[in-house]
């Protein structure tokens, strides 16, 4: 029977949040907390824009969450501002390398967001990619003053499509009579510069601003900060944000995981209609978040790395302990590439994808002493095993092992 009125209830309940959408990393903040060094920076170097002058190139190094792309857009929002009131032509375009991942496409939406008319609007494929280049010239020189480029994630094009497109942008200045450009290139990986030409990364690193992590007493400023405004008032424990902050403190200083461990602790409190948001609600919310984190990963592997991943989730289970050698996981996975009609890689590349799955913090592997038999690598479970292989066995080709029939005989000899 259909229930009439379903949000009724719902809707009645006493909300706990102000505005949610500031606890979110879309958001950003009018102040920046500890971060007025590295603001003042970027602003020193791009300020060069409102005199008529070309600003130098800027590469962001730091860890998830320590502010980069919030300092680089909250300048970049300073800047029009002051270009505006001084008279002086500034364009300000954020790309995220990670969505936008292809010269052509990082091309196209430069020269796309410097365009009003949308009949002038180049298409997303179809072009070749110089003639995209060559509008792209042709827009930025139309449209005057200096344009600021950040591609944040940069590192990700890069892996994917080559450095071709920074090499083209780095050196657009030569072929512009009326404009200026500069970049600003984001990256989490601090040894990315190494897989760059030469040339590239003697253009693009001309400054550079290394963001830290924040300590907990300072993610303690960014979580009551934005709490003030998220929460209404009196809704948190007292013990909520240092709570949220020492864990976040724990993750290599990460804001961005403070601000989602205390908007879900809110969620979960809200949910359950509670009065206030307690230690309790952090905790579930910390869990939820890592299955989260690792569902996402996980649904999103190559098939093989799926199967070395079930390989050491039923050896585990059939052993009865945690903890496996290479050559255990790797007897299991055979196994189950020949119940599911998968190749079988060497054990050599299967090791390989265990050390990425070891990188992405799935497993830990480790090397331990056999004594006189000599060294091996202990491989373990870093997440939680019960829903890992229940995104695993969503994968229609993994429901023979996850149904239990992979033959018993044969995983018990090997294991």
């Amino acid at each position: 029977m259909l229930r009439h009125g379903l949000f009724e209830a719902l809707l009645r309940t006493e909300p706990i949040f102000r505005n949610k959408e500031v606890l979110r990393p879309t958001y950003t903040p009018e102040d920046l907390p500890h971060r007025s060094d590295q603001i003042n920076q970027l602003a020193s170097t791009l300020v060069p824009a409102l005199r008529g002058e070309t600003p130098s190139n800027v590469f962001i190094y730091g860890k998830t969450g320590t502010g980069k792309t919030a300092v680089a857009k909250y300048v970049g929002k300073e800047l029009i501002e002051a270009g505006k009131a001084n008279g002086a032509r500034v364009n300000f375009i954020y790309i995220n390398c990670e969505v936008v991942d292809t010269q052509y496409r990082v091309l196209t939406q430069i020269a796309n967001a410097l365009t009003d008319n949308w009949n002038e609007r180049i298409p997303f494929t179809g072009w070749p990619t110089d003639e995209v280049y060559a509008k792209l010239r042709e827009k930025i020189d139309a449209s005057g003053g200096a344009t600021i480029i950040i591609l944040d994630e940069i590192d990700k094009l890069v892996f994917k499509a080559g450095d071709d497109v920074l090499y083209n942008l780095t050196r657009i200045n030569a072929d512009l009579s009326k404009a200026r450009v500069s970049l600003i290139g984001i990256s989490n990986d601090l040894k990315f510069t190494e897989f760059l030409d030469a040339r590239v990364t003697s253009s693009l690193g001309e400054e550079e601003i290394i963001f830290p992590p924040y300590d907990a007493a300072q993610l303690q400023d960014i979580l009551k900060q934005r709490a003030g405004v998220a929460f209404k008032e009196g809704m948190l424990e007292n013990a909520v944000i240092p709570l949220c902050a020492a864990l976040a403190a724990q993750e290599h200083g990460d804001a961005r995981r403070a601000l989602d461990l205390l908007r879900v602790s809110g969620e979960i409190a809200e949910r359950e209609s509670a009065r206030r948001v307690s230690e309790q609600h952090v905790r579930r919310a910390q869990n939820k978040i890592e299955i989260d984190r690792v569902t996402e990963v996980v649904r999103t592997l190559p098939m093989q790395s799926k199967l070395v991943l079930l390989s050491v989730i039923l050896g585990e289970e059939h052993t009865q302990r945690k903890g496996l050698t290479t050559g255990e996981s790797y007897d299991t996975y055979r196994e189950l590439c020949k119940a599911t009609g998968s190749d079988v890689l060497t054990q050599r590349r299967v090791t390989d994808l265990l050390s990425e799955l070891d990188i992405m913090g799935i497993l830990t592997a480790r090397v331990i002493s056999k004594g006189r038999y000599g060294r091996t690598k202990e491989i373990q479970l870093s997440v939680p095993a019960g829903e890992t292989r229940a995104v695993l066995c969503e994968e229609p080709q993994l429901e023979l092992a996850c149904n239990a029939r992979l033959p018993q005989q044969k995983l018990s000899a090997v294991l």
